[in-house]
């Protein structure tokens, strides 16, 4: 990584077969946060992938790329990308998906909002926001499960599940990562549920999801019971606190 200047972000993108949409994705990036460096989190994808990664470091620097074995998980691939930009002293972190679905241009907003933040969700939910290229069922699908969890958790957050996110590394630190037990998509309303425990100051920026172009989608039926279990320790979580 080249060196850096304080306060320093990372971006994450987690992948499974993304050879196809990387190219756009991180020109696109670099466009939008060129201070940022980029960490890509690859779970051996049978596309090449971590292959096409290795080949573009040659020529951009500020991209560092973690192979996994094999496909564990969205939720633990977001964990080892939390674990990094704890160890190399990051001040915030970017979470996007790799399948251009989260557009980077976002990122110069999230960041207007640090000193006021600790947690800024790209929110599909919220006034600007939306989805694009969605089927109904998906659609249908993502707003119950949104409204399930204001419902389950009394969240007023209104996109839980959204993993387009900028994290207040210093927040990451005060919680115990390798304690969280969802590994899918889950993860991201289980990390929720302890950040706003922690006393985390959240808030949502409107974001348009574009359904992915090429490639496969990654949701099945094992991600949504992730989400629901997820959601069941959100609200202990949360009674906990209210009871504390």
């Amino acid at each position: 990584m080249t060196s850096r200047l304080a306060p320093s972000s990372l971006v994450l993108v987690c992948t499974y077969n993304e050879r196809e949409n990387l190219p756009n994705l991180l020109e696109a990036i670099r466009s939008a946060s060129p201070d940022s460096d980029v960490l890509i989190v690859d779970d051996h994808s049978p596309d090449g992938t971590a292959d096409w990664v290795r080949s573009h470091q040659k020529s951009n620097p500020r991209v560092e790329l973690i192979e996994r074995t094999g496909k564990l998980g969205l939720g633990t691939a977001i964990r080892t990308g939390m674990h990094y930009a704890i160890e190399h002293r990051y001040d915030w972190l970017v979470n996007l998906d790799g399948d251009l679905s989260h557009d980077p241009a976002v990122i110069p907003q999230m960041v207007s909002l640090r000193d006021a933040y600790d947690l800024v969700i790209g929110s599909r939910y919220v006034s600007g926001g939306g989805l694009q290229g969605c089927s109904w069922r998906r659609i249908a699908v993502s707003r119950f499960a949104n409204w399930l969890a204001r419902q389950m958790v009394g969240w007023s957050i209104r996109d839980c599940s959204s993993a387009y996110r900028m994290y207040r590394v210093a927040m990451l630190e005060t919680i115990d990562l390798d304690g969280l037990q969802e590994t899918g998509y889950g993860f991201l309303e289980e990390i929720l549920a302890h950040l706003l425990k922690s006393g985390a100051q959240v808030t949502e920026v409107p974001i348009v999801y574009q359904e992915r172009r090429l490639g496969q989608s990654k949701i099945s039926l094992r991600e949504a019971r992730s989400a629901f279990s997820a959601l069941l320790k959100a609200s202990a979580i949360h009674r906990s606190k209210k009871r504390g």
